[in-house]
C-alpha cells in the first residue's frame, strides 16, 4: 500500500487551505478532524476525499490513522496545549510530521521529547514549517551567507504589505494572545535566552518606508546557529501592526505584572481570546490584497549592517498552505534526507530551500 498524506485539523481555516493546496498538486490527502459533518462537506468540495473522525488530543486515536512512511500534517493548536498527541502518534507510527506552530517553546520541547526516536526511525519532523518561520530561515541564511565571517548578529522582521485589520484568522488571534503571556526565545551572546515578549522594538526598511517590529520568538534562534556557529545574536520581530509598536514595551510590562497577580492570567486570556462569532479567517480576495514581506539584516560586532535580504510572497495563510503542501510532497517522495526534529535548512539545504520557496511564490526582491 502506497504512503499517504493525512491532514489533521483539515476543517479548520488553515487546514482547509492546505487541503486545497494539496489537491491542486494532484494529491488525495486523508482528511481528519473531530466533526464528521464538516469533514464530509470538505470532502465533497474536493471530489470525495477520504475522511476519518479523530480526537486530535488522543495519541492512540491519531496513531490508528498512520502507517510507516505516511506524512502527518497537523494544524491543531495552540500547540503547547493541544499538539503533543499528534507528534507522539507520528513517532509511534514511523510517519513523517509537519506542523504549523508558531510556538518556539513547543519546538524546543519537541526536540527534547522526540528527536532521538525520530532519528532512530529515520523520519523527519518539520515543526513551524509555514509563514512561521520558513521565510525568516531563508532570508536569514541568505543574509549570513553574503555577510560571511563578519556577521555576528542577524535580526529578522516579519511584515505584511496591505492592511492586516481583517487579515487574521481566529486561530492566529488565539495564538498571538497566548504568545503575549509566554516568554520570547532569542539568542544573545551565543546562548538561548527567554525574555519578555514585546520588550524591544526594531526598525526595518520595507519597500522604502521605515516600519517597526516588536520582539517575538522565532525558530531561527534555534536553527540558524547550527549552520552559522559564529552568529551570537538571532532575534525575530513582528511588524504586522507597526503603529502599536511604540507602546508595546510598556504594554508587555503591564501584561506581565497583571499575569503575576492571582487570577490575572485567566483574566487576560478572557479579554484577548478570539471571538467565536468572527470570521474564521481572510477570504481569497482579502488574502490577495495582503502579501508577506520578510527582512533579514546581518550585522557585525559593531552592529553595522553588512548584508540585508528582502523576501516577498503570498499572504501568510496562502504561503503557509503552499509550503506545507510542498514539504509533504517532498517527504512522501523521499526527497528530504534529514531525520529527527529539524529545521528547513537542514532538511533541504540552502539551495533546496530557496528552490522550494521560489516554487510557492516566495522570492527575493532585487536591491
Amino acid at each position: 500500500m502506497s504512503s499517504k498524506i493525512v491532514v489533521l485539523g483539515a476543517t479548520g481555516y488553515t487546514g482547509a487551505l492546505i487541503v486545497e493546496a494539496l489537491v491542486r498538486r494532484g494529491e488525495q490527502p486523508l482528511l481528519a478532524g473531530r466533526d464528521a459533518g464538516k469533514l464530509s462537506a470538505l470532502s465533497e468540495r474536493h471530489a470525495d476525499l477520504p475522511t476519518q473522525t479523530v480526537d486530535a488530543t488522543d495519541a492512540a486515536d491519531v496513531t490508528r490513522l498512520l502507517e510507516p512512511g505516511d506524512v502527518l500534517i497537523t494544524t491543531v493548536g495552540p500547540f503547547e496545549r493541544l499538539g503533543w498527541a499528534a507528534a507522539e502518534a507520528a513517532v509511534d507510527a514511523g510517519a513523517h510530521y509537519i506542523d504549523t506552530t508558531g510556538e518556539v517553546g513547543f519546538v524546543r520541547e519537541l526536540q527534547r521529547r522526540h528527536d532521538e526516536r525520530a532519528r532512530a526511525a529515520g523520519i523527519a519532523m518539520l515543526p513551524a514549517f509555514g509563514y512561521d518561520y520558513v521565510p525568516g530561515m531563508l532570508a536569514g541564511a541568505l543574509a549570513l551567507e553574503r555577510a560571511g565571517v563578519a556577521a555576528t548578529a542577524v535580526r529578522i522582521g516579519y511584515f505584511a504589505t496591505g492592511s492586516m485589520r481583517d487579515g487574521i484568522s481566529r486561530g492566529t488571534r488565539a495564538t498571538m494572545a497566548e504568545g503575549m503571556l509566554l516568554p520570547t526565545v532569542v539568542r544573545r551572546d551565543g546562548r538561548l535566552r527567554e525574555v519578555r515578549t514585546g520588550s524591544r522594538t526594531q526598525p526595518f526598511q520595507v519597500r522604502g518606508d521605515e516600519r517597526t517590529g516588536i520582539l517575538v520568538s522565532g525558530t531561527e534562534a534555534l536553527f540558524l546557529p547550527v549552520h552559522y556557529p559564529g552568529v551570537q545574536t538571532v532575534e525575530d520581530y513582528n511588524g504586522w501592526f507597526s503603529g502599536m509598536a511604540r507602546v508595546m514595551p510598556v504594554a508587555s510590562r503591564v501584561l506581565g505584572a497583571v499575569a503575576a497577580i492571582p487570577g490575572g492570567r485567566p483574566l487576560i486570556e478572557r479579554l484577548t481570546s478570539a471571538d467565536d462569532d468572527a470570521s474564521p479567517g481572510p477570504d481569497e480576495q482579502e488574502r490577495a490584497r495582503t502579501r508577506s514581506h520578510v527582512v533579514a539584516v546581518a550585522a557585525d560586532q559593531n552592529d553595522a549592517t553588512v548584508a540585508e535580504v528582502h523576501l516577498e510572497g503570498p499572504s501568510a495563510y496562502s504561503l503557509t498552505a503552499e509550503l506545507m503542501a510542498k514539504a509533504a510532497e517532498s517527504l512522501l517522495d523521499g526527497r528530504v534526507n534529514a531525520a529527527g526534529v529539524t529545521g528547513p535548512l537542514q532538511a533541504y539545504g540552502l539551495s533546496g530551500l530557496e528552490s522550494l520557496c521560489c516554487d510557492v511564490g516566495l522570492a527575493e526582491l532585487p536591491r
